[in-house]
């Protein structure tokens, strides 16, 4: 039993269950469901709310401290150690995970203790940091879970950063689900809850995410299964959203529903374990062939002395790619294809989220309920999800099968994102539900995307620094949108209508800017697209079939 234990515990595959667990506990984009008491409570209006806003795509974006925690802690000691595991209490991405899990605790508990009145009301400012702290640990929850899991399968950086983000995404519906079964209608207490939940969480798993570089067959197999389960979760809270939008269930039918959350949330652990059985297979298969004593068997047979040598050229080859991808932030910004990522990512995340911070007030507008507002967040939550998870799982497969590059792929979602802004301008019934899932799925590709392509171009060396620099584009784009395009339209167009604005003009104006920003954006990705095309096929694509080899 104690073997099994170790043997688990030690597993990469463990590892990626620990980290999915830790990613659903965050409640990530949930600001909608708490922002009317933050707003009431502390007689904000909506640029200042917005502003506060603003501190919170801060702090959840610009993780450049957590990446290079994360460089010191976990890649210096995975390379000092020359194994596979980190002693107990010595560096690696659990650092990352208590570092974040104390930041989530003090942030969220303090503006619970604003909201509730525990204590005075602060200045902005002071509730502006503990949004920026309660935020922040966001970076350091997804740096150690998705780097671990980038360098754990390296070459399924697609697949594995769509699932690990893919989860964050819809983090925000299964927490949601959680306070509707117990708490519904308390604001204060949803702000309870995101400061004890993901705590406990992170602190009770932080010490199963480690890294392991072995090689275990056919991983993508076993990848796989943890995204049909993620599109079963997935599935499963859409039905319950229309469920509890068309009828009220009574407690026992939620506390009944949460279970069967909980048994679905349970199911990547089983995929863990099949996963381990077969890798111990595998590695025992490959201790027989490797045997001495199987060069006198009729059934072993020499490689042929070219292909031998072949070999050694090809690791040799595959050194020297990853040497030169192996590039520090200093080095990566001095790039072009940097900066042109970085302003994709204004364009795409800064606008994306701009439309998800203020969705309460958008669906207030058009004269939606408080339930269909908060139906909309939990959507988002789904919409965003699938953009992430399927984002990573599509562009893997495209550059796998037919070499095109994933630049390709973000041009495409930033396309598409201005059309679902357009949808939403144009006002007509049922157009925020249209448009917040075109708008949703694809800002949840650009978070999919950009981490793997940055690792792709810079290398997995640095890339926990190198991505979470590039996701300070979130916060910028942000704050242009989120303040000085939606916050002082909607000011200018509540002026003598008690800070509230009613109807289709009230956001018009705010989301053709953003459409007209998203194009932008997508004419940006294209050029990364033809700059990069030569690399992908001299370099990317090389790496994989040497990899297959």
């Amino acid at each position: 039993m104690e073997e099994k234990l170790s043997l688990m515990s030690s597993s990469k595959w463990t590892a990626t269950a620990a980290g999915i667990w830790i990613q659903c506990s965050v409640g990530a984009y949930t600001f909608s469901i708490y922002s009317s008491a933050l707003k009431s409570s502390q007689g904000y209006d909506q640029s200042t709310l917005d502003t506060v806003a603003v501190f919170k795509d801060i702090g959840s974006n610009a993780g450049v401290l957590a990446g290079m925690l994360y460089s010191a802690v976990a890649v210096g000691n995975n390379r000092n150690s020359n194994g596979n595991n980190y002693h107990f209490w010595g560096g690696g991405p659990w650092v990352v995970h208590l570092a974040g899990a104390i930041q989530n605790f003090v942030g969220y508990f303090m503006m619970w203790a604003c909201v509730v009145g525990l204590i005075g009301r602060p200045p902005v400012a002071v509730m502006c940091l503990f949004m920026l702290l309660s935020s922040h640990s966001m970076t350091f929850f997804t740096t150690a879970n998705m780097v671990s899991g980038v360098q754990n399968f390296p070459h399924s950086g697609g697949t594995i950063v769509g699932i690990m983000k893919g989860f964050l995404g819809i983090s925000g519906a299964i927490v949601i689900q959680v306070y509707d079964t117990f708490w519904e209608g308390k604001p204060s207490i949803f702000l309870l809850m995101l400061a004890l939940l993901p705590t406990f969480v992170t602190l009770v798993l932080m010490f199963f995410v480690r890294i392991h570089k072995s090689n275990t067959g056919n991983d993508q197999k076993h990848l796989n299964g943890f995204t049909i389960v993620a599109l079963i979760i997935a599935g499963y809270l859409m039905i319950l959203i229309i469920l509890e939008n068309i009828f009220s269930l009574p407690l026992w039918a939620r506390i009944f529903n949460f279970v069967l959350l909980l048994l679905l949330l349970a199911s990547p652990l089983g995929i863990a374990i099949k996963a381990q059985k077969d890798t111990k297979k595998f590695l025992e298969t490959l201790s027989l062939e490797n045997d001495p004593s199987m060069e006198n068997n009729p059934a072993y047979h020499e490689l042929p002395a070219g292909e031998g040598e072949g070999q050694v050229n090809a690791d040799l080859d595959d050194k020297i790619l990853s040497d030169e991808e192996g590039m520090n932030l200093l080095q990566s910004m001095c790039t072009i294809n940097f900066w042109l990522l970085f302003i994709a990512m204004v364009c795409g995340m800064g606008s994306g989220v701009a439309v998800v911070n203020n969705l309460s007030q958008i669906g207030q507008s058009l004269n939606y309920t408080s339930m269909e507002t908060k139906n909309l967040v939990s959507l988002w939550s789904i919409w965003n999800f699938l953009g992430r998870i399927g984002a990573g799982y599509l562009s893997d497969y495209l550059l796998h099968t037919r070499g095109w590059a994933r630049p390709l792929l973000m041009a495409i979602t930033l396309a598409t994102m201005g059309v679902g802004h357009i949808v939403v301008a144009s006002g007509l019934p049922g157009t925020l539900y249209v448009g917040s899932i075109l708008i949703g799925i694809c800002y949840g590709s650009q978070w999919s995307l950009m981490p793997t392509i940055s690792s792709e171009l810079f290398g997995v060396r640095h890339v926990g620094t190198i991505f979470n620099t590039i996701g300070i584009a979130s916060p910028v784009g942000s704050y242009i949108f989120s303040v000085r395009v939606i916050g002082y339209i909607y000011d200018e167009e509540a002026k003598g209508e008690d800070d509230s604005c009613y109807g289709t003009h009230c956001f018009r104006l705010s989301f053709m800017i953003m459409a007209s920003v998203a194009f932008l954006g997508f004419l940006v990705a294209l050029t990364l697209l033809f700059r990069t095309k030569r690399f992908y096929q001299l370099v990317v694509l090389k790496r994989i079939k040497l990899s297959l080899s």
